[in-house]
């Protein structure tokens, strides 16, 4: 492995630490640390503890009744080229563990700011009067857009005759947010750690998608389209504009984990590349 790696996968330890620290409790249990969100928001995950070795299936136990205790999901991440050893163990303690693709910017190779078809995109401006429609429209297609496979196909080959989700789909599930949910979201925006990008038209938004920094570090995640608006290049123009905003703001890191390989060579296009895999694990499902 290539020094320049290393550092990376050292970088990223700190990053998953560091992140949610501001925003959550964090509770040592062996070899993990669980990180429970205080107020409201999306919950946090359990990870390895910096410097505690590999957990054992004893400590994996303890966090899941941990996580069940607070009504949290039994959720835990980790990159595997810092903690090889836990697949095993985490598979070997009941939990199905999703191999995602990790991928970092090369700067040079990040392409140029281009139009998107039928669009534009825009920073969502937590000072705006439109704030939080944005972030509860942005939450509706996110939720639609990862609900939904990209290429759907029936038991026969074929593909589903389905219609996908669209404006008026988001328009339905777009959720009602809390003034403290809306406020704490404006704070985390305003302290320029945190943006979310849009692509906007005349029919709403169509994706969305966020990055988040911790000192150096940025990761590029939630980068969701609409079903109806796919193949038209949202999302790797969007996961473009997000790395550009984190490189004028200082970054000297910026990263994003995709859900296969699939996903991973679309982000390859727009200038990341693979430097590893990041784990994600919850519990098996029971057989039926």
């Amino acid at each position: 492995m290539a020094q320049q790696d290393t550092d990376v996968f050292v970088r990223l330890e700190r990053f998953y630490d560091a992140l949610p620290r501001p925003y959550a409790r964090a509770e040592e249990l062996g070899g993990l640390v669980l990180f429970v969100r205080e107020g409201e928001g999306w919950p946090y995950y359990a990870r390895p503890r910096i410097g505690a070795g590999t957990p054992s299936a004893a400590d994996i136990t303890a966090v899941r009744s941990r996580q069940r205790e607070l009504g949290l999901p039994e959720a835990f991440e980790w990159v595997h080229e810092t903690t090889p050893d836990l697949l095993a163990v985490a598979r070997s303690a009941g939990l199905d563990v999703l191999l995602a693709p990790l991928l970092v910017l090369d700067p040079a190779a990040l392409v140029p700011d281009l139009p998107v078809a039928g669009g534009t995109i825009r920073f969502v401006d937590p000072t705006a009067d439109r704030f939080a429609a944005d972030l509860a429209a942005s939450r509706a297609v996110a939720q639609l857009g990862f609900g939904a496979p990209a290429s759907p196909a029936s038991p026969l080959g074929g593909a589903l005759r389905t219609v996908p989700a669209g404006p008026a789909e988001r328009d339905a599930a777009t959720p009602r947010l809390s003034d403290a949910l809306v406020a704490s979201q404006q704070e985390r925006s305003s302290s320029g750690d945190y943006h979310t990008a849009v692509v906007d038209s005349a029919d709403g938004i169509l994706a969305t998608g966020a990055v988040m920094r911790s000192g150096d570090v940025a990761e590029v995640a939630g980068v969701a389209t609409l079903p109806s608006a796919r193949r038209r290049g949202y999302a790797s123009q969007l996961t473009a504009a997000l790395a550009r905003r984190s490189l004028a703001d200082g970054v000297g890191l910026v990263f994003l984990s995709a859900g296969d390989d699939d996903v991973a060579r679309l982000y390859t296009k727009v200038g990341f590349r693979r430097v590893g895999t990041a784990c994600v694990a919850e519990p098996a499902a029971a057989p039926l």
